[in-house]
């Protein structure tokens, strides 16, 4: 890869790099707590990821609805941070006259390999690792211009909805019975497995827990290059305001389609396709509206208690990330209190919302501890040295 000199600008509407935004930090944060409202209701399935993708979008209406209020959005929220990320490095790189990408691969590398460890020891649904495979790629084409990584995102946006048509259509016919029949029953490593029989069983079924990492590579190239595009344009600056609405009534419309779909799917007998395309083509849409509703509630405003405890979480979202599925980890799965197998059946519903609150306030508490005395988590300092 080759670095070229980081472009001082590249948008009529110059975008906000000398001071750190509030927001930013904000919006980090709920993205970090947000996926995490997913991610919780794999814990708490007492056969981990294997039960919650055959029970996922058929549960009671009131899990339902929980699961369809985070489905997707947060994560796509969580990747159009990442973007924002990238143009403010290349901001940066740009003010001290430094190459880009110069040596960003660095912090690339040090991404996938934490993500690397995540998944083999902590969570088979890791986004990091995907997230270091396509930060690669974008880095590089943030030195072109606009309208040519527009054309890209476009491209990756339409290949990725073309494979999700095709996908959900194959779901739909497979529940006519066209298609591979329910495997056989197996051991659970989740319930009854050590740690160590579960890093096993994550390596051994790496390609099959690493599919939705390679399905989404083009849609999150997509999301990376709109949330770079949204930064340079000035979606967090006073003069982005006619961007913000925009965007916001593009998360308005998208976020009832949303609900209407996850809810509807299982009573339709299309639990499985409604929760993909939710979760996979219109929760996208409204992480634009959330981030945009975020930009512009804090454009005239403090940041205050609950901001701020955001922003703690926000500052070390990386470390957050893992963190708070380390401590699920323990609190639900076998090797630790085996919580999940016990009252992960009967008591979903109460027993995932106590823990997702138990854990949000874990995080809330240790970020605050954590950012009184490092500007950063213990990770991005990592990654920050590495570069």
């Amino acid at each position: 890869m080759t670095s070229t000199p980081a472009p001082a600008g590249t948008a009529s509407t110059p975008a906000p790099t000398t001071r750190r935004i509030a927001s930013l930090d904000v919006a980090r944060g709920l993205a970090i707590l947000g996926t995490f409202g997913t991610n919780v209701w794999i814990f708490t399935e007492p056969r981990g990821m294997v039960g919650y993708l055959d029970t996922v979008g058929a549960e009671s209406l009131p899990i339902r609805v929980l699961q369809t209020l985070a489905q997707g959005k947060f994560l796509g929220l969580l990747s159009l941070m990442f973007g924002v990320g990238l143009a403010i490095q290349q901001a940066s790189a740009a003010r001290h006259e430094r190459p880009w990408p110069g040596r960003y691969w660095r912090r690339a590398l040090v991404l996938f390999l934490d993500g690397l460890v995540h998944f083999l020891l902590v969570a088979e649904f890791d986004v990091l690792m995907g997230y270091a495979l396509v930060s690669f790629v974008v880095s590089a084409m943030l030195i072109l211009r606009p309208r040519v990584r527009l054309r890209w995102a476009v491209a990756c946006a339409a290949l990725h909805l073309s494979v999700v048509a095709l996908v959900s259509v194959g779901m739909t016919l497979e529940r006519s019975g066209v298609g591979a029949g329910p495997e056989p029953a197996r051991a659970n490593p989740y319930a009854d497995g050590s740690f160590w029989d579960l890093v096993l069983f994550r390596a051994d079924h790496a390609l099959l827990f690493r599919a939705e990492t390679m399905f989404m590579i083009p849609l999150t190239i997509a999301m990376f290059l709109t949330g770079a595009a949204l930064f340079q344009g000035g979606l967090f600056a006073p003069e982005g305001a006619a961007l913000r609405r925009r965007m916001m009534w593009i998360g308005g419309v998208a976020a009832p389609v949303d609900l209407a779909i996850g809810i509807a799917g299982a009573p339709l007998g299309l639990a499985g396709p409604a929760v993909f395309v939710g979760r996979y083509a219109v929760a996208p849409l409204v992480a634009l509206g959330l981030l945009a509703l975020i930009a512009e509630f804090y454009q005239r405003r403090a940041v205050g208690r609950v901001g701020g405890a955001l922003s703690n979480v926000g500052k070390t979202a990386l470390s957050c990330y893992v963190l708070q599925n380390l401590i699920a980890s323990a609190l639900c799965y076998g090797w630790g209190l085996g919580l999940a197998a016990r009252f992960g059946a009967e008591h979903r519903l109460v027993f995932t919302v106590a823990v997702y609150v138990g854990v949000m306030a874990c995080l809330l508490a240790v970020s605050a501890l954590w950012t009184r005395r490092f500007a950063r988590g213990p990770i991005e300092m990592l990654m920050h040295r590495a570069a």
